[in-house]
């Protein structure tokens, strides 16, 4: 038996809605689909959100642009962050893909190859991870202008931490350099969204907080993950489980080995510090968590069940992720290609 992974479309497209309705009507929001619509499956993400009003999608890398394109059909824009490489213009240009310019590089590669074929431009605004230097943008902006470049970007560093001050750091360095150009502009991600009105522009992009992670904490949770139990073992007081025998029973008891481990996702860090839930019961992790597997202390149970859930109502992503000393994006990124996934759509059950 596979685990099953069950993924929420219907509380998707709700989290879009109700991002879109905190930037207001005059905003367009966008969304971001990258990294396989974070581990969660883009085709099938990217069809809830059209549905859902959608019109503007983002991804990390051309090959993944055209996998949107041929999911969506004409009807939908689609940038792509990393820009126009070399060797990428004839798939830009069959598949109507828009490349985000980051270099002065690729904009000269973009005129030369395709003059007159849409795209937008990032502007380093103080991640100094991706887009131009602000003094080159300024450099190119008349002749990016001239040729109706469809937005200008950047991308805050520190928005899931509403009082840090780069954020209005950078929300000055962006609105100086784009200031008085007449221009689209978009800056917030998820958590700029959160930030205020100064942050939205013309367009905002969520990520994240389409898939139930903070910093939206008012997001509707999207992801239940189930774990089929393989074995069922009686363990003697003394006894130790897993590698490195880092489990002792302290009383004779019961182990249930759980099918899934951290080639699924579920990373080591979380071996002895994570509880699997049986109709909201918590079972806590006993030992290590293994490559295809984990074992989890039941001793407590009337009745083994036939799956654990590992997220769901009493764990969330981000309960996981806190847990595990990380990010919820990386919880989602995370998720392996073993999973047997299912996608419901609450309001069209209905």
């Amino acid at each position: 038996m596979r685990a099953k992974l069950t993924v929420d479309l219907s509380a998707i497209a709700t989290n879009w809605r109700a991002l879109d309705t905190i930037s207001g009507p005059s905003v367009e929001t966008a969304a971001v689909v990258k990294a396989d619509a974070y581990g969660l499956g883009c085709c099938e993400v990217a069809h809830a959100l059209h549905e859902a009003g959608t019109r503007n999608f983002f991804v990390a890398i051309l090959e993944e642009g055209i996998e949107l394109r041929k999911a969506l059909g004409s009807n939908a824009s689609i940038y792509v962050l990393a820009g126009h490489l070399r060797g990428e213009t004839s798939a830009f240009l069959q598949y109507s893909l828009s490349p985000v310019l980051n270099s002065i590089d690729q904009f000269k590669r973009h005129f030369e190859a395709a003059p007159n074929y849409p795209f937008a431009v990032q502007v380093d605004s103080g991640m100094n991870r991706l887009g131009m230097e602000i003094d080159e943008f300024q450099s190119v902006q008349d002749a990016a202008v001239a040729a109706g470049v469809e937005f200008v970007m950047s991308h805050l560093a520190c928005s899931d931490q509403p009082g840090h001050w780069q954020n209005r750091e950078q929300l000055k360095a962006f609105t100086n350099a784009t200031e008085g150009l007449g221009l689209r502009l978009s800056l917030a991600a998820t958590g700029g969204i959160l930030l205020g009105s100064d942050y939205h522009f013309d367009m905002c992009r969520p990520g994240i907080g389409l898939y139930g992670g903070l910093p939206f904490r008012n997001a509707r949770p999207v992801v239940n993950l189930n774990l089929p139990v393989i074995q069922v073992r009686e363990v003697r007081e003394h006894e130790c489980v897993g590698y490195g025998a880092t489990w002792q029973a302290t009383q004779p008891s019961r182990i249930a080995t759980v099918s899934s481990g951290y080639h699924d996702g579920i990373f080591r860090s979380l071996s002895g510090n994570c509880a699997l839930y049986a109709d909201g019961v918590a079972c806590r992790m006993a030992g290590r968590v293994s490559m295809d597997s984990l074992t989890v202390d039941v001793t407590h149970l009337a009745q083994v069940p036939e799956s654990f859930q590992l997220l769901g109502p009493d764990q969330s992503i981000n309960d996981l992720a806190e847990r595990a000393s990380t990010i919820c994006n990386e919880v989602l990124t995370s998720l392996g290609n073993r999973y047997s996934r299912t996608y419901i759509d609450a309001q069209h059950d209905n």
